[in-house]
C-alpha cells in the first residue's frame, strides 16, 4: 500500500518542525549543488530559519551572485518600464545640475564674490578651503620646480660629459697633429741631408 499524500502545512510541534527543517534544508542544499554541477548553472541559495539563523550555498561567490541578480533585475525593470528609465535620467540630470550649481557657488565664494550674509563659521570654512588650495598649489609648484631642477641637473651632467669627450678628442687631435709635424720635420731633415750628399 502506497504512502498517503502529505499535507503541506505548518508543523505545530517545535521539535518536529526543527528536525524537518534540518532534513529539508540539507536536501535543498544538496539539490542546489547537484544543479550547479550537472547543468553548469550559477546557483545562490539563502535560507533563514524561524529563529533567524541563516544558511547559504553559492556555486561561486554569494556576493557576486547577488550583484548579478540586482543588475539583471534593474535591467529587466528598465526594459519592462521605459518610463522609469526616463525618470532615472531626469533624476540624474537634476543631480548633475545641483552639483554644477554648488560648484559655481563655491567658485564665486573662493573668488571673493557673494560673501555678504555669510556667518563666521562659513567664512572660517571658506578660509580653510583657500588655505588648503594654496597649500596644494605650493606643493604642486614645488614638485614641478624640483622636477625642473632634476632635469636641468641631468642635462648639465650630460653636457659636462660631452665637454669631457670633446676635450679628449681635441687632445687626441693635437697629439696626432704634433706627431704629424714631428714626422714631417724628420722627413724634411732627411730630405735635406740627401740633397747635400748629392751636391
Amino acid at each position: 500500500m502506497g504512502r498517503g499524500k502529505i499535507v503541506i502545512r505548518r508543523i505545530d510541534n517545535s521539535a518536529s518542525r526543527q528536525v524537518t527543517f534540518s532534513k529539508r534544508r540539507k536536501g535543498l542544499i544538496k539539490k542546489a549543488k547537484e544543479l550547479s554541477i550537472l547543468c553548469d548553472a550559477e546557483v545562490g541559495l539563502i535560507i533563514f530559519s524561524s529563529s533567524g539563523k541563516h544558511y547559504e550555498f553559492a556555486s561561486s561567490s554569494m556576493h557576486s551572485i547577488i550583484e548579478k541578480y540586482n543588475r539583471r533585475k534593474e535591467e529587466d525593470e528598465l526594459l519592462l518600464n521605459p518610463i522609469s528609465d526616463v525618470k532615472l535620467w531626469q533624476k540624474e540630470v537634476t543631480t548633475l545640475r545641483q552639483q554644477l550649481h554648488n560648484l559655481q557657488e563655491n567658485n564665486r565664494k573662493l573668488m571673493g564674490e557673494q560673501l555678504y550674509g555669510l556667518s563666521i563659521k562659513d567664512l572660517n570654512n571658506l578660509e580653510n578651503q583657500l588655505e588648503f588650495s594654496l597649500q596644494s598649489i605650493r606643493i604642486k609648484k614645488e614638485q614641478i620646480l624640483n622636477e625642473e631642477i632634476k632635469e636641468l641637473n641631468r642635462k648639465g651632467i650630460l653636457m659636462h660629459q660631452e665637454n669631457i669627450e670633446l676635450c679628449n678628442k681635441v687632445s687626441l687631435y693635437c697629439q696626432e697633429n704634433m706627431e704629424l709635424h714631428r714626422k714631417l720635420h724628420n722627413l724634411c731633415r732627411f730630405m735635406g741631408i740627401i740633397i747635400q750628399d748629392q751636391r
